[in-house]
């Protein structure tokens, strides 16, 4: 056993060295915004959700997600500000693992999903923050009525994507809407009016 623990110790120990070795190869990836390469992005949509909760007769937080949603990003580096965002997401692909619930949600009690089949959200005014944070305001339309909403933005990384070898860029989001104000008002406020949203996109460089 002893031996075992020595034979371990030097090998993690050489593997320290030859990572702080001088010429040693750097990460692929960065989370440096100035160092992504300008151009048009698509959002991989296995690795883009849109997880929604909300407050559950006070006793609760239920939570849900959007799965279907497509997303375009131009991306300049030099001036951010000059960003574009367009956002497009299938109703229908809500989803909260209760079949009866995802039915009840897509009538025309909540989303009226028939009528009203897509949200959209397009960016309008990019600010950034910092290095690696910014608040992205837009005009969201869902259930036929538009209004500004503004996400606070995080920008992971950037990189080679190992599994399929693209360059892919990576962003979380947050903000909160009131459904009431697109008038989705079944429930409130037993059923919380504040939605919590959280958002996860993976975008592939296109050119």
């Amino acid at each position: 056993m002893r031996r075992l623990f020595t034979i371990a110790t030097s090998l993690l120990l050489s593997a320290a060295c030859l990572a702080a070795a001088p010429g040693h190869a750097e990460s692929p990836f960065t989370t440096d915004p100035a160092q992504v390469p300008a151009g048009n992005y698509v959002l991989d949509k296995d690795h883009g959700k849109i997880t929604w909760s909300v407050n559950h007769l006070g006793f609760s937080t239920y939570y849900g997600q959007f799965t279907d949603v497509d997303a375009k990003l131009t991306l300049d580096p030099k001036a951010p500000d000059q960003s574009k965002l367009d956002v497009t997401i299938a109703m229908s692909s809500v989803g909260t693992l209760n079949s009866e619930l995802d039915k009840h949600l897509k009538s025309d009690e909540f989303f009226d999903v028939a009528q009203f089949p897509t949200a959209t959200f397009k960016a309008t005014k990019i600010v950034v923050k910092d290095e690696r944070h910014g608040a992205i305001t837009g005009d969201l339309t869902l259930h036929g009525v538009t209004k500004p909403v503004t996400l606070e933005a995080v920008f992971n990384q950037a990189g080679a994507n190992p599994v399929d070898k693209k360059y892919t860029v990576g962003f979380s989001g947050k903000t909160v809407i009131k459904r009431s104000e697109f008038g989705i008002t079944a429930y409130v406020p037993a059923v919380g009016d504040a939605v919590h949203l959280e958002l996860e996109g993976e975008f592939k460089r296109v050119d």
